[in-house]
């Protein structure tokens, strides 16, 4: 999962970013109002942490872009501003959540988990697909009854197939959701297909078929 940490406290932003990362999350961060609207514009993101005291701009701002633009994102608002009034204006605007600072890291952690649960696989903990069972608490994947061993970046790219079901995901937004903003360093895909490429023959190992349709020139899709 891709989180953006907007937030100006840059060793608030950093502890963050490094206990998401311990959580597996792949996180980027921006500082002020500029940086987050650059950000929001050139990718996508599963979650985005928002304070709303930023350098050069309002928070609940940036929320109404979002919005505005239909990105999908779920947004929890993180700021010291605790009063009434900001909360309910965020979520009127359309914000998930609201977390007051000062909090402790593992809360924030389950309030992502349990954002990302409702808004891609319905709320539950364990998550179906083609006869693919996934416990997303203990990150089990079991297909054909048969315990598969996946890689960090094989279990990412099957979550996000099974989160974009029936619908054809181009090779670059796979890449991003892998690799964030680096993903514009890259020469090729190569990486990508070798993942892809594993990921495939393990599911098909346990199972004899091939969920993963290649669409020729364009991406990947995973049919329910």
């Amino acid at each position: 999962m891709k989180l953006l940490i907007i937030e100006d406290e840059h060793d608030l932003s950093q502890s963050i970013a490094d206990f998401l990362k311990s959580e597996d999350y792949l996180c980027e961060q921006a500082f002020n109002y500029q940086e987050a609207l650059m950000k929001l514009d050139l990718y996508s993101y599963d979650c985005i942490l928002l304070d709303l005291m930023l350098p050069g701009g309002n928070g609940l701002d940036i929320l109404r872009k979002i919005k505005d633009q239909n990105n999908p994102a779920g947004v929890i608002i993180i700021s010291a501003k605790d009063s009434l009034d900001d909360k309910v204006q965020g979520l009127k605007i359309g914000a998930d959540d609201y977390l007051a600072k000062p909090f402790h890291l593992p809360e924030l952690s389950m309030r992502i988990y349990a954002l990302v649960r409702r808004r891609q696989f319905s709320g539950g903990n364990v998550l179906h697909s083609n006869g693919i069972e996934i416990d997303l608490l203990s990150k089990e994947v079991t297909a054909g009854n048969k315990s598969v061993i996946l890689t960090k970046t094989e279990y990412d790219l099957l979550l996000y197939f099974i989160g974009n079901k029936n619908k054809v995901v181009s090779k670059g937004a796979l890449a991003e959701h892998l690799n964030g903003d680096l993903a514009d360093m890259f020469d090729n895909y190569d990486f990508l297909y070798s993942h892809i490429k594993n990921l495939r023959a393990k599911l098909f190992e346990a199972t004899s078929c091939d969920y993963i349709k290649t669409i020729y020139g364009i991406g990947y899709k995973w049919p329910e």
